[in-house]
């Protein structure tokens, strides 16, 4: 059968010269069964095949590995290089200025991007990378303080999720001795920033306020936070610069095997199932290149759903922890990506939505996803001036594309790659849900307010 398919392919340019000495007609039937063929096994047309993309050294760039590993990026004709970069501010100047076709990034960098906080782009996500995946470790000292304010179960072990309320006197401790907490986040859009500010608010604790005099965000701060880039956590962490910080893996894991600090709760506890990374490109790039567009967000889909597949994790651990993506040992890797997470030494856990790459809709843009994000950037000041509703939706819609993702999703039905009911029925916007540490409720067709709802931040009033 082999030979003769390949015999007939070799006989088709023999048959065209024949037909076309036989008449016009005969010509014309033999060229459209050609191109009806190739429409068969070829569905896009890749305007730039040759791609470079952007990532940082995170368990949450896996879905980049995984599809230049498993081969989806060139089952799509895409012949990718995946690099890493050495912060999140390089990543997002290299995208707009186009050293990089796209780039794992921080969900809140092409929100702020095209909301006016620091450098203005157009930017477009048209993938969600992951859910939940970050922690919040402290150190060993700030830990042996915090131990005794937080509840113990039947076993002896601490009762999860620990609220920041443990943390509370340990940083009036410090405030009485003249020693200001100092905690530090990856970025001043990362959802780090925002998941320890609503950690530590939903206590009482005040984690400052940004105004245009101070980007810092720590104006009537009780914790001090700053920048740290993700892989150099640990080693501030003990030498003694920070405290504590919110980081994703394996950088809350390396601090247990190291023996220098503990995680206290994970991201999954501040917000069940929240969003973590995006996938980035300019709207520049999609408009240029849209076939492109869409076959990058099929080989990340593909990628995404082989992540949440059984068995899978063990094998994707041993390609991270390969040096030319996050670069850490397997031992590391495995105590989140395989379903666990330890947190004080030898207290591991189930875990098992720690790290979501497909499940629940998790590669799905959803506009409420975006939405909440700028939410936390009015509620601290990074918005400085209140802003009627629509703005928040009409602002997402720019950026969050959910177009580009169904077009790609059912691109993959058709060819058999995920079942039909894995594509959303949805406006884009998911149920407000009170699956918070605190219990406050999220409704993103209500931005304002949900922003009024809490004690510590800036309140608006309706805008017309």
């Amino acid at each position: 059968m082999k030979a003769l398919l390949k015999r007939t392919t070799w006989m088709l340019p023999v048959a065209a010269v024949l037909f076309a000495c036989g008449g016009k007609e005969k010509k014309t039937t033999i060229a459209e069964n050609t191109a009806a063929e190739t429409s068969t096994t070829k569905t896009l047309e890749i305007e730039k095949p040759q791609l470079t993309f952007g990532f940082i050294k995170l368990t949450d760039m896996a879905p980049l590995a995984i599809a230049k590993e498993k081969g989806f990026f060139e089952d799509e004709g895409l012949f990718v290089s995946v690099e890493a970069q050495s912060n999140w501010k390089n990543v997002l100047d290299r995208v707009i200025d186009g050293q990089l076709d796209g780039s794992h990034m921080l969900a809140g960098q092409p929100i702020a991007a095209g909301a006016g906080f620091g450098r203005q782009a157009e930017l477009v996500t048209p993938f969600s990378m992951d859910l939940n995946g970050n922690g919040i470790t402290v150190s060993n000292d700030v830990w042996s303080k915090m131990k005794p304010n937080v509840p113990k179960g039947a076993d002896g072990k601490p009762v999860h999720p620990i609220k920041a309320e443990a943390l509370k006197p340990v940083i009036e401790d410090y405030k009485n001795s003249g020693k200001a907490f100092k905690m530090g986040m990856v970025f001043p859009v990362s959802t780090h920033n925002y998941e320890i500010r609503y950690w530590l608010a939903a206590a009482g604790i005040h984690p400052g306020m940004y105004t245009a005099e101070n980007v810092q965000g720590q104006i009537d701060a009780e914790v001090l936070l700053s920048v740290t880039p993700p892989p150099q956590m640990p080693a501030t962490l003990e030498a003694g610069t920070i405290y504590g910080y919110c980081v994703g893996e394996p950088w809350n894991q390396q601090a247990v095997f190291k023996g220098i600090g503990v995680p206290v709760t994970t991201n999954y506890d501040i917000w069940k199932n929240n969003p973590e990374k995006v996938f980035v490109m300019t709207k520049k790039f999609v408009e240029q290149y849209p076939n492109t567009a869409v076959a990058v967000t099929k080989a990340l889909i593909r990628a995404g759903k082989w992540l949440d597949e059984p068995g899978n994790r063990a094998e994707a651990v041993k390609i991270l922890s390969m040096s030319q993506y996050v670069g850490a040992d397997e031992a590391v890797l495995a105590n989140s990506m395989t379903g666990t997470f330890e947190f004080e030494k030898g207290d591991k856990r189930e875990m098992p939505d720690f790290n979501v790459f497909y499940k629940y809709n998790a590669t799905y843009p959803f506009y409420s996803d975006g939405i909440w994000f700028l939410t936390q950037m009015r509620r601290w000041g990074q918005i400085p001036e209140a802003k009627p509703a629509d703005w928040y939706a009409n602002t997402i819609k720019d950026i969050y594309r959910p177009d580009i993702w169904t077009k790609a999703a059912k691109l993959l039905v058709e060819e058999g790659n995920i079942p039909a009911s894995d594509i959303p029925t949805t406006d884009g916007y998911k149920p407000a849900t009170a699956d918070f540490i605190d219990g406050t409720t999220y409704d993103a067709k209500d931005p304002i307010g949900y922003i009024n709802s809490f004690k510590i931040g800036n309140k608006d009033q309706a805008v017309q």
